[in-house]
């Protein structure tokens, strides 16, 4: 149900006059009147919220954060059964290789959850290595999410995707990867899509208003 389609991740920053799950539900509606394949949900009042409104499939996270102050998603394996819980039907997660602090490894919490649980998972990670050990730990998708946004890949553009990545990720899973990561046009979400990506996921171009305001003012601000 995914393949070539867009999903659209529904969610608002801290301070965003939107985050409230009556204004998450409201985006999600607006995603599949406008034709998403699936919405990307985090928290679990969220996820309920949205699941009695929307037939869309739900990809469910919450978010947390590592001892440096960075975001972690979906931290451990009791958030994970809240999600699931709560109506998701895939469970997104970091599968990058920082330790959380409950000791796991992405690829391990990928196991872990896949042994316990047996749910769909999306594995968002930074790196190729990354992408092919959360496959070969059982993930059944694996996101691109957070190229840029670790120590270790702060060298990535970040005022645009990370295309190489999906190129050299889809060359190894097909049928598997989903881009997202700063994608803010419907050309590089085609493009994603034409380098080999099964499906793309865009948020702040889409769900965050704020964001799309502040692109127009620093456009608008003289050179």
């Amino acid at each position: 149900m995914l393949k070539r389609g867009l999903i659209v991740s529904c969610q608002a920053e801290e301070g965003s006059p939107f985050n409230a799950p009556e204004f998450i539900v409201a985006f999600a509606r607006a995603a599949e009147l406008g034709g998403a394949v699936a919405v990307r949900i985090c928290g679990v009042e969220n996820i309920k919220a949205v699941k009695k409104e929307i037939f869309l499939p739900i990809i469910g996270i919450t978010k947390d954060a590592y001892p440096n102050g960075s975001v972690l998603i979906t931290p451990t394996l009791e958030d994970v059964e809240a999600i699931v819980a709560a109506g998701a039907d895939i469970v997104a997660l970091d599968a990058t290789n920082r330790i959380r602090p409950n000791g796991l490894s992405g690829s391990a919490m990928v196991r872990a959850v896949e042994n316990r649980l047996g749910v769909h998972i999306m594995a968002d990670v930074a790196t190729f290595d990354e992408g092919m050990d959360a496959a070969n730990s059982g993930a059944d998708y694996v996101g691109t999410t957070l190229s840029g946004y670790t120590s270790y890949t702060k060298q990535k553009n970040m005022s645009a995707p990370d295309f190489d990545l999906v190129a050299k990720l889809t060359a190894h899973l097909p049928d598997q990867v989903i881009a997202e990561g700063r994608i803010w046009t419907p050309e590089q979400a085609r493009e994603a899509l034409e380098i080999g990506a099964y499906a793309v996921v865009v948020g702040s171009a889409i769900t965050r208003p704020i964001d799309i305001v502040k692109r127009f003012v620093s456009a608008l601000r003289p050179e």
